[in-house]
Formats: structure tokens, C-alpha cells, sequence
């Protein structure tokens, strides 16, 4: 498996699947598992018994993970591909379509 170029709060496209277009924030990255949790996209409906946190229990809509290779960087509204550089010593991810440094 390739490295995760997506780091949470970036702005990604979804460009495969039922959710196809969407755009959102990404909260959380699972490297390990190759996922990542973005804002609005691939919601599910979970089931939950009452508790203390949410006494009330009932259904819950909520986000779920949806694979990387699925999702694309939005940089200045455009979607790229992410490489990398070096600026002052320092490795940067940089936008392929426009050269722009991300970080």
C-alpha cells in the first residue's frame, strides 16, 4: 500500500461510489486501515440503545469511513494530486495542478 497523502482537515472531493461529487472536511485519518472519515459523505444510520451520554437512545445518523483511493484533494476549488517538495529544509506537499505548497 501507497503512503496517505490526505491529513485531517484537508477539503477532499469524493470521486467514486454513491456519494460521488460530494465535497467535505476530512476528520479523521485511519492509515493503518487505509480510511479516511469525511464531513457529510458515506452516512449510515446506527441504532442506539439509551445511555448516559445519550439518554434519550433512538437513531443516529453519523459518518462512515470511506477508502482513500476514493477521495481526491480540492486545492483553490480544482481537485489534484499531491506531491512532494522541499522548501527550506523542510519536505511540503504540493498541489500537482497548480504547484501550490499545502502545507
Amino acid at each position: 500500500m501507497s503512503a496517505v497523502r490526505i491529513k485531517k482537515g484537508d477539503t477532499v472531493k469524493v470521486i467514486a461510489g454513491r456519494d460521488k461529487d460530494k465535497e467535505g472536511k476530512v476528520l479523521s485519518v485511519n492509515a493503518k486501515n487505509h480510511t479516511a472519515l469525511v464531513e457529510g459523505v458515506n452516512m449510515v444510520t446506527k441504532h442506539a440503545k439509551p445511555s448516559a451520554a445519550n439518554p434519550q437512545g433512538g437513531i443516529l445518523h453519523q459518518e462512515s469511513p470511506i477508502d482513500i483511493s476514493n477521495i481526491m484533494l480540492v486545492v483553490d476549488g480544482k481537485t489534484t494530486k499531491i506531491g512532494y517538495d522541499f522548501k527550506d529544509g523542510k519536505k511540503v506537499r504540493v498541489a500537482k495542478a497548480t504547484g501550490k505548497v499545502i502545507d
